[in-house]
């Protein structure tokens, strides 16, 4: 009797201690896909199907975060030419010249060992895009 509730109570912890989160209140706002009209939005989204390597991102020479499988930011950034890349040996990189009021989709994918990591950035149409973002959740909300 001991050892059947013991059981269940062990069988229980476990079921809820694999529970996901909840996305944070930013995921939701983001998938509205509002536009700004002072500044450009930049989404640079990780498909969920990538490997789970860690990819630190750079904005024009600036670190802002990482993206990890299954997992998307949103970059507001005023007009301009922004440049995204990998980090250290990480040779991928796109540039977006970017206009106010307007949305850029951004494909990014890992590759690699271990901790030998590269990508590659290609911009995607807007429907490619709107779906990595729907199928991921927020890593980061970036605003300059």
């Amino acid at each position: 009797m001991i050892m059947t509730r013991y059981l269940l109570l062990t069988a229980l912890l476990l079921i809820t201690g694999c529970a996901q989160l909840p996305p944070p209140p930013e995921d939701a706002a983001a998938k509205r896909f509002e536009t700004l009209p002072d500044r450009a939005v930049i989404y640079l989204a990780r498909p969920s199907l990538d490997p789970t390597f860690i990819v630190p991102v750079v904005l024009n020479d600036r670190m802002i975060g990482s993206t990890y499988h299954g997992t998307f930011l949103r970059i507001e950034v005023p007009p301009g030419r922004h440049v995204l890349r990998g980090m250290a040996g990480d040779s991928g990189a796109i540039t977006v010249d970017a206009a106010a009021g307007r949305i850029y989709y951004v494909e990014h994918r890992a590759y690699g060992y271990r901790t030998f990591t590269d990508s590659s950035f290609s911009a995607v149409d807007p429907r490619r895009g709107q779906a990595l973002v729907r199928n991921g959740q927020i890593a980061a909300l970036i605003s300059f």
